[in-house]
């Protein structure tokens, strides 16, 4: 309940950034205001175009799929993040990168000493891990969720992070390791994501059919595959999607995407690894 209202009280503070004096403060969370608008309120990306009017180049955001669940995310102002690092980024060096300690695929206890901040998405002394972190033109901040033990019948608290980026207008998230279906609680914390990064292993995470409706109740119109050992997983995946969701394949490991080039639907976009 503590994390609910946490998430309103820094929805009504970004609400009344527009008539607060002009002074130093710590960056409010577009992905939490948008997630508690009234749908009839525009987000503050949307600039109508009148006609003659020039069409503004919107900031892009992009995304690279390094393989298993790390990605290379890269910020209009070149701030690069490494998400569930492991030790390999793709030969750069981050300036940030994120962890989760479910396997040692997706942590690494000697990470390069050159990246600026490590945050692991589990707390050494116990509780949930508490991240948030503006670098450059990124916020980055989690949301904790729990792990399940190896027998399947013990629940480790906080064990997980969603990390949650929030860059060039855009949200996106990372669901990690996630075991469970998401609460109220950890939908209103994370807020409106526009792009999600899912595990769809189907066995080491959720099987497929719970991370579906996982998606369904994120809404987010861009989701990233990640975590799964070979195309029989993958299409299985696929294949549990329906009619809900649109599905494209990249030839590449790359995409740039932009406030104004999101997917006006729901779709799922397959990136081959690095």
């Amino acid at each position: 309940m503590f994390r609910l209202f946490a998430a309103l009280a820094v929805s009504l503070a970004a609400s009344a950034l527009g008539s607060a004096p002009s002074v130093a403060q710590e960056a409010a969370s577009r992905c939490l205001a948008v997630a508690n608008v009234a749908p009839r309120i525009m987000p503050a990306a949307f600039i109508p175009i009148q006609d003659g009017m020039e069409r503004p180049q919107a900031a892009a955001v992009t995304i690279r799929y390094l393989g298993h669940s790390t990605f290379l995310i890269t910020t209009p102002e070149g701030v690069t993040i490494a998400t569930d690092y492991n030790g390999f980024a793709g030969g750069a060096t981050p300036r940030a990168v994120t962890m989760n300690r479910a396997h040692t695929s997706h942590f690494t206890e000697s990470p390069d000493p050159a990246i600026e901040h490590v945050l692991g998405g589990w707390n050494p002394e116990g509780g949930p891990a508490e991240h948030r972190l503006e670098l450059g033109d990124a916020l980055i901040r989690n949301v904790p969720t729990d792990l399940r033990s190896w027998g399947g019948g013990t629940r480790i608290p906080d064990g997980n992070s969603i990390f949650i980026f929030e860059v060039a207008g855009l949200c996106i998230g990372h669901l990690g390791h996630l075991h469970h279906l998401l609460a109220d609680e950890d939908l209103a914390f994370i807020g409106q994501l526009d792009i999600v990064m899912v595990p769809v292993d189907g066995g080491y995470t959720m099987d497929q059919s719970a991370m579906v409706e996982t998606l369904q109740v994120l809404k987010a119109r861009l989701i990233l595959p990640m975590h799964y050992f070979g195309q029989t997983t993958l299409n299985g995946f696929l294949t549990r999607l329906g009619e809900t969701f649109a599905v494209e394949m990249s030839d590449g490991p790359d995409v740039t995407v932009s406030a104004a080039t999101l997917p006006a639907s729901p779709t799922v976009l397959v990136l081959p690894g690095y």
